[in-house]
């Protein structure tokens, strides 16, 4: 099993036309992942390596029955795309976007949530479930199979890249990943840590849970209080990276739209002793996570070679 994406999944990629979507396409279809149509207005009747075009995404629901949408637009799009997403009936978008305006990003994730639709991003480059061979976005480049190999642990992290870097992690210790996850850069996103976590302690094949965080937002103090109400009850090991920017001069710009630290509020001093507190397995050096997933999970779960 895995969280979210599976064999029944049924992508459908809005602004498929575009120059970025058609490399996405070309490197989802040869990992082996279907992609059932695409949508761009005014190109319907067009093919992009083979998947077809439409001019709505209610014609892609229609005839190709899609149920999972990655939406790949230009920010100025991007609200309209999923919201046109959601009035379709799909319950899963991914959304690649970048610099969208944050009173769009609002109205996007208020709409999702009141509709019960799961939004992963914005600013993601996607997510991966290397046992069913299914990737929604860019994340693992041509070449996913170098650090996403199936297994028991999930990934969660803030970093795009560091997503791969995480999960090539795990592969070195010996396992592999039920889903990684890129939760986006943003200071609003759709699926927060907690929001994972509850998915996959609900996951059979999970059985541990490695989480890379920045400076920025109470993503990491909610999960921490998530894990004292017993909502995750596996083994969590996390990775806040950034502290440095603690002892930088106020109003130094670095890292992601979400990295902003204003007080105390999203210091990653203050995140690693949240989560410690709350039983989480807190690394101070990122090699760690290697060791540290031996001793968690041991001869329990099975490695990988």
């Amino acid at each position: 099993m895995a969280i979210l994406i599976d064999q029944n999944t049924r992508m459908v990629i809005q602004g498929i036309t575009g120059r970025e979507a058609q490399m996405v396409v070309d490197h989802t279809l040869a990992y082996g992942t279907r992609i059932y149509a695409g949508v761009t207005p005014g190109k319907g009747g067009q093919n992009v390596l083979g998947v077809p075009v439409y001019d709505t995404v209610w014609e892609a629901v229609k005839k190709q029955n899609v149920n999972a949408s990655l939406v790949v637009v230009p920010p100025a799009f991007a609200l309209d795309a999923v919201l046109e997403a959601i009035e379709n009936g799909i319950k899963l978008i991914v959304v690649t976007t970048e610099n969208i305006p944050q009173l769009d990003s609002v109205k996007m994730l208020y709409t999702a949530r009141k509709n019960n639709v799961v939004i992963i991003g914005p600013n993601t480059v996607g997510m991966i479930n290397p046992k069913d061979k299914v990737k929604m976005g860019s994340i693992g480049g041509d070449r996913p199979e170098r650090c996403f190999v199936p297994g028991n642990v999930g990934v969660i992290s803030r970093s795009g890249g560091m997503t791969a870097e995480t999960s090539w992690m795990v592969k070195r210790a010996g396992f592999g990943v039920t889903t990684s996850v890129g939760i986006g850069g943003d200071s609003f996103i759709g699926s927060t840590i907690k929001d994972l976590l509850a998915l996959f302690e609900e996951d059979e094949e999970t059985k541990a849970v490695v989480t890379f965080s920045e400076p920025g937002t109470s993503f990491e103090e909610d999960a921490a209080q998530f894990l004292k109400e017993g909502g995750f009850t596996k083994p969590l090991i996390s990775y806040v990276a950034g502290r440095f920017t603690e002892s930088m001069p106020e109003g130094t710009v670095f890292g992601h739209a979400g990295a902003m630290i204003s007080g105390n509020a999203g210091r990653p001093s203050l995140k690693m002793k949240a989560l410690h507190e709350s039983g989480a397995h807190v690394i101070d050096r990122y090699d760690d996570m290697i060791s540290v997933l031996k001793t968690v999970l041991g001869e329990k779960v099975g490695g990988v070679k």
